[in-house]
């Protein structure tokens, strides 16, 4: 068996990490084969200006159609709701803490950021939620690894970032979070922390394989959130935060949107008591909260945040 990753620091750690899984499933460990994507090679701007997601997967998608890898990872996050034609998302395997990790080297928290701090991100969602709690701050465009996002910060260019906790974890980086960010102030990205593994739809054998990973209760509460972001058209030109929680039979979704200048907020909240047909019910939910934001904030808002990256 081939895998096939991105080729950062953080993308061949969670690989390995998956190699290492299916090891004692297939009697050997899978080779690694690395891939610089479309969106490795933006360095200059936001990804909403260049397409949004995908960016990160379309050459992992050729490579499996190609048949020169037998199944690709990924963080979930990056994957769109719809998979492309011939691709399957064939297991959820494990999900790291989701929420974000506050660095900075002058401030414990967002709130004790001095007035006007500089703040660098290169995510819509995280800019938003900052400027909703602090309109007084300025956001620039941070954008590389996470060592370069972290040294970016020490050099004392911006005052703060934030960054997955799960990719400082996976690192062994966590060290550096001044903070974490509490969940109700600003829901992580949808499938943050979580990885993701696809493979050809027709690759029976390979399914079988990876489905033996596949962590079932993460897989219901994600399908709330991917339901959430496709009744949104989510993508990276939409500032969308979600997070649900799975407690026995009881689902607890959190979720919102956001204009990019922070200054509107459109959020649901619900818990609800789940069927013997679980994840059906978590993507109905999903879909439902999604929906009922969308009617609030209003089809032309929604469809000017997709075409201005707003």
């Amino acid at each position: 068996m081939k895998l096939g990753s991105r080729g950062s620091p953080l993308a061949m750690t969670q690989s390995r990490y998956i190699a290492e899984l299916l090891a004692p499933l297939i009697g050997e460990t899978p080779s690694i084969e690395s891939f610089i994507t479309s969106g490795d090679r933006i360095a200059d701007r936001r990804l909403q200006e260049a397409g949004g997601k995908g960016l990160f997967t379309k050459e992992l998608d050729e490579a499996l159609l190609d048949r020169r890898i037998d199944a690709a990872i990924h963080s979930l996050k990056d994957l769109p709701t719809r998979m492309p034609d011939g691709i399957a998302l064939a297991a959820i395997p494990s999900r790291e803490d989701p929420r974000d990790a506050f660095i900075s080297p002058k401030a414990r928290d967002l709130k004790a950021l001095p007035p006007g701090a500089v703040v660098g991100t290169a995510s819509l969602r995280r800019q938003a939620q900052a400027l909703h709690l602090r309109p007084d701050l300025q956001v620039v465009t941070l954008r590389g690894s996470v060592e370069t996002r972290l040294n970016r910060i020490g050099e004392g260019r911006m005052d703060a970032t934030f960054l997955a906790l799960a990719g400082l974890t996976r690192m062994g980086l966590q060290g550096h979070a001044a903070s974490l960010v509490a969940v109700e102030d600003m829901p992580p990205a949808p499938g943050q922390g979580a990885l993701a593994i696809t493979c050809r739809a027709d690759d029976a054998k390979t399914l079988d394989i990876l489905a033996r990973l596949n962590d079932l209760k993460l897989e219901i509460a994600i399908a709330a959130e991917r339901g959430f972001l496709e009744a949104l058209d989510g993508s990276c030109r939409t500032p969308i935060g979600a997070l649900a929680r799975l407690n026995g039979d009881q689902l607890h979704f959190l979720g919102e949107i956001l204009t990019p200048d922070g200054k509107a907020r459109w959020r649901r909240e619900e818990r609800v008591m789940l069927s013997a047909d679980a994840k059906a019910d978590a993507a109905r939910l999903g879909h439902r909260l999604g929906r009922e934001i969308r009617a609030e904030a209003g089809e032309t808002f929604i469809q000017s945040l997709e075409k201005r990256g707003w």
